[in-house]
C-alpha cells in the first residue's frame, strides 16, 4: 500500500477514497450493468438484490462476482428469475456465504435435542441477513432431528415461503409450518401454513385467531373481510423502520387501555407524537376498543 512506500506515495497527486455503494445504488449499479447488454434489472428478485447487497458489502467487483454466478444458477434450474436461494448457494460455492454448512446446522440442532425432550421449533430467518437456513439445509435438518416438529417461518421471500410449505409438509414424517409473516399474513396463510407465531398478537390475536378459522374453513370472503381489518393494524405495526414495531405495539395497547404506559429500551426512542396518533387511528380503524381488543371476533 502506499503507507508502506513513501516513494510511490510522493508521486501520487490526488488521493481518492471510494466508499462501498449503499443499498440504492448497488441496486442501480446492476440495472446498470444488466441494461447495457439488453437485460432487465426485473430478473433479480427484490430478496436476491438484498442478499447481493449483504454478501457484496456493497463492492462493485463482488456484486459481479456474485450476480454472475447467481445467474448460472438459476439457469441451471431453468428458472427465470434469480431469488436469494441462487445468491446464497453461489456464494456458498465461492466461501463468502455467512450459513452453516448442512452438518454444522444438523449437528447443532441435534445437540439441543440430545440435551432436552422437549419439541423444537426452528426459526427461519431471512436469507439476506445471514441467519437463515438454505431450504435443501432446512428439510436436511428436518427430516434428520425427530424432534424437530415445526419451524416458525420468517423467511419474508413468498416464493421460498411456498416451498418451504409444501417440501416440509411433504416429508416422510410431516413438519408443520407456523407463520409469522404477521405483515402479509392471509396470503401466507393461504399457502398451506399449519398456524401461527406473531408477536402482534398481543394487540391483533382475536383478529389473527379469526383469519386463520376462516383460511382453514376455504371461507375466502370471510378470510378477506377479516384482512381488511387487520390491514391499518400491520400498517401501523410494519411500515418502516421496522426496528420501531415493537414499540407501536406497545402504543396501541396503551390507547387501547391495556398498558399504563409504553416503555422503550434504548437504543430504541419514543415514537412522535403525530405517529402515537396514526397508531391509535389505525386501531379504531380496525375496530379495537379496550373492551373488543381479545373478544373473539364473531
Amino acid at each position: 500500500t502506499l503507507s508502506h512506500d513513501a516513494s510511490l506515495s510522493a508521486r501520487v497527486d490526488v488521493r481518492v477514497h471510494l466508499s462501498p455503494l449503499d443499498l440504492e445504488n448497488s441496486q442501480a449499479y446492476l440495472a446498470h450493468r444488466l441494461s447495457a447488454v439488453g437485460g432487465s434489472a426485473d430478473i433479480f428478485s427484490e430478496a436476491a438484490v438484498a442478499s447481493l447487497f449483504k454478501l457484496g458489502r456493497g463492492r462493485p467487483r463482488l456484486l459481479n462476482t456474485l450476480a454472475d454466478n447467481a445467474l448460472f444458477e438459476a439457469y441451471l434450474g431453468g428458472q427465470k428469475e434469480v431469488d436469494a436461494v441462487h445468491v446464497e448457494r453461489s456464494a456458498a460455492d465461492l466461501g463468502m456465504g455467512g450459513h452453516l454448512r448442512p452438518e454444522m446446522a444438523e449437528a447443532h440442532i441435534n445437540a439441543v435435542a440430545d440435551a432436552s425432550d422437549l419439541p423444537i421449533i426452528v426459526f427461519q430467518y431471512p436469507l439476506a441477513g445471514g441467519l437463515g437456513y438454505p431450504v435443501d439445509t432446512l428439510l436436511r435438518v428436518c427430516d434428520a432431528v425427530p424432534s424437530v416438529v415445526a419451524i416458525k417461518d420468517w423467511c419474508n421471500d413468498a416464493k421460498q415461503h411456498e416451498q418451504q410449505v409444501r417440501e416440509l409438509h411433504a416429508l416422510p414424517r410431516r413438519v408443520s409450518v407456523l407463520s409469522t409473516h404477521s405483515s402479509w399474513l392471509l396470503p401466507s396463510l393461504m399457502l398451506g401454513c399449519d398456524g401461527l407465531l406473531s408477536g402482534a398478537g398481543s394487540v391483533i390475536a382475536a383478529l389473527q385467531v379469526a383469519l386463520f378459522n376462516a383460511v382453514q374453513a376455504g371461507d375466502l370472503t370471510e378470510a378477506r373481510q377479516i384482512a381488511d381489518r387487520l390491514y391499518p393494524t400491520t400498517r401501523a405495526f410494519y411500515d418502516a423502520p421496522f426496528l420501531d414495531m415493537h414499540n407501536r405495539m406497545k402504543e396501541a395497547l396503551v390507547h387501547l387501555g391495556r398498558l399504563r404506559e409504553a416503555h422503550v429500551r434504548p437504543p430504541l426512542m419514543k415514537l412522535s407524537d403525530a405517529e402515537i396518533r396514526r397508531i391509535g387511528q389505525a386501531m379504531d380503524a380496525a375496530g379495537l376498543t379496550g373492551e373488543t381488543v381479545y373478544s373473539k371476533v364473531a
